[in-house]
């Protein structure tokens, strides 16, 4: 066996937790194996033109796959890897590079190198891989990463419940709260509904109420409501859990701000477990999903790069290299924790946002007057009520469009030295936040959970006046002039400080909606063709 993990090697135990016994060696499980990618360099050179904003040089899926696939033959070598060791392959993907492997712990035991150990922690209970991933000569420079060994929970939803009164009493100015279409109508989203678009959402836990659904677009005056459809990944389902503190707050409240505000678009949820592997897993099914086939992609989940092995962050990211070459869009949320992202020193970005393939979403305070932007600020309500995460990435070099950039740490200024968080921005302070209904219940929610389907929607009702997706839209939103923002100046998320122009706490901004739409249109060298139709308020 060979050493071949990239940067798989033993990992710490997840916060707060202890071991509480060994593994038993019969139970059951199923891992990931992420393949290569064929034709490696001519990706690379195709990925380089679509991220200038080449909209050429995207493909069709079926061109992908034969193309960009895995090969026939590094599946068949992961099979047979499996059979030898008596394990069975229940799902292979060309298309998603994955092979999915079911066994025992015994049997991933012997033929990977590792051992395993259950740990505990606050949330319940988890399988500890230990030690490092060591594969076999024939699957050397096969596989990619191996992922689903240790199945901690790897992300958490950014999204904040609006604090009880008392609680935020301290708060600067009084709390306000808005329906998603006026939050857009603030923004100035072009006219539209959506139509013939699909948004993917991608959820890592819990589930939606039709019934819940039903009310809420109802009463915003929406009809016909959008249409909501469910995906089962890695055997995980729509799966209420009645509470809206846990993930149901997220599922609904990125149903609920994408719904109302693309309620042309069709909705599609795409549940998985959460673990390195179903996230990934998820990502990679909507993205090749040739049933629904979405153009927009909305992650609101994640955790701080410390927290992820640099092999899985690799592969997430090769995921949005292939979404962007298929014209898909993929917004994801900063994280809610400020510049330490939850760790308890130094300054941290939130993966996948950190992706430079992915558009960050961070978060503003947004108060309104007589229908227009009264004032909007960097979230940050300190250590009780969250901030919208930004900072620069550790992992990730700088990207070309932020080439020149910089950012104000510590009140001092200093270049952009590799991947900065976040690309743009949207309302997020939960004492500015959304009306929504989780599990029977109204309540009002922040976080930046709700910015990647704000803007998801956003590039939603822009597709659905252009004759093309946007697609990798990176490149275009930072060499635009004039910028398609409001320009957020004043505030911090900790460490880092808001300035003119990009900073890393709102980005390049919020949108101005129409601008940003005109942007890509222009980019694409192809005239808007507005679609007259609302629906609802805003």
């Amino acid at each position: 066996m060979n050493d071949s993990s990239h940067g798989q090697h033993e990992r710490a135990p997840y916060n707060g937790a202890h071991e509480i016994g060994t593994t038993d060696p019969a139970e059951r499980f199923e891992v990931t194996f992420v393949l290569k990618r064929q034709a490696t360099e001519d990706f690379k050179h195709r990925m380089d033109a679509v991220a200038r904003g080449d909209r050429g040089a995207r493909i069709s899926n079926d061109d992908f796959v034969s193309r960009y696939g895995a090969s026939d033959a590094d599946i068949s070598a992961v099979r047979a890897f499996a059979q030898k060791n008596g394990m069975a392959v229940v799902q292979a993907s060309p298309a998603r590079r994955t092979v999915v492997v079911a066994g025992t712990a015994a049997q991933f035991r012997t033929a990977l190198g590792v051992d395993f150990k259950n740990y505990a922690h606050p949330g319940g209970t988890y399988r500890q891989r230990l030690g490092t991933v060591q594969l076999p000569t024939e699957l050397e420079g096969v596989v990619k990463a191996v992922l689903g060994l240790d199945n901690r929970p790897q992300a958490t939803p950014h999204f904040r419940v609006r604090r009880p009164p008392a609680a935020s009493a301290a708060h600067a100015a009084a709390p306000v709260s808005y329906d998603p279409p006026a939050v857009a109508k603030l923004y100035d989203f072009p006219t539209g509904i959506g139509s013939g678009q699909c948004i993917a959402l991608i959820e890592l836990g819990g589930g939606y109420r039709p019934a819940d659904l039903h009310t809420y677009f109802t009463q915003l005056g929406i009809s016909p409501p959008p249409t909501v459809t469910s995906v089962s990944v890695d055997h995980a389902t729509n799966a209420p859990t009645g509470s809206a503190n846990g993930p149901d707050g997220e599922v609904m409240l990125d149903i609920e701000v994408a719904g109302s505000i693309a309620p042309g678009a069709r909705i599609v949820a795409y549940f998985s477990p959460n673990t390195d592997a179903g996230f990934l897993n998820a990502i990679t099914t909507a993205i090749h999903d040739t049933v629904n086939k979405p153009n927009v992609i909305s992650i609101s989940w994640g955790g701080p790069e410390a927290n992820w092995e640099p092999a899985t962050m690799e592969s997430f990211d090769d995921a949005f290299q292939s979404a962007a070459t298929l014209g898909i869009t993929v917004c994801v949320a900063s994280g809610d924790n400020g510049s330490g992202d939850s760790l308890p020193s130094g300054t941290h970005v939130d993966f996948p946002a950190s992706s430079p393939h992915a558009l960050a979403c961070g978060g503003t305070s947004l108060r309104a007057r007589a229908n227009t932007i009264a004032s909007e600020t960097v979230w940050d309500d300190g250590t009780q009520g969250g901030a919208t995460g930004g900072g620069v990435s550790t992992q990730f070099a700088r990207p070309a469009y932020q080439n020149g950039l910089h950012v104000i740490l510590d009140k001092k200024t200093i270049p952009l030295a590799k991947r900065g968080v976040p690309d743009v921005s949207g309302d997020a302070d939960p004492e500015t936040g959304y009306n929504v209904i989780v599990d029977g219940t109204s309540t009002q929610i922040g976080g930046t959970s709700a910015v990647a389907p704000l803007w998801a929607s956003l590039i939603a009702r822009a597709n659905s006046m252009n004759t093309s997706a946007a697609g990798f839209v990176n490149a275009d939103l930072y060499a635009a002039n004039p910028p398609p923002f409001h320009d957020i100046i004043d505030g911090n998320n900790g460490a880092y400080s808001a300035a003119p122009g990009w900073d890393a706490c709102t980005g390049l901004g919020s949108p101005i909606g129409n601008a940003v739409a005109a942007t890509l249109f222009k980019s694409a060298g192809q005239t808007a063709v507005p679609i007259h139709a609302t629906a609802g308020k805003g």
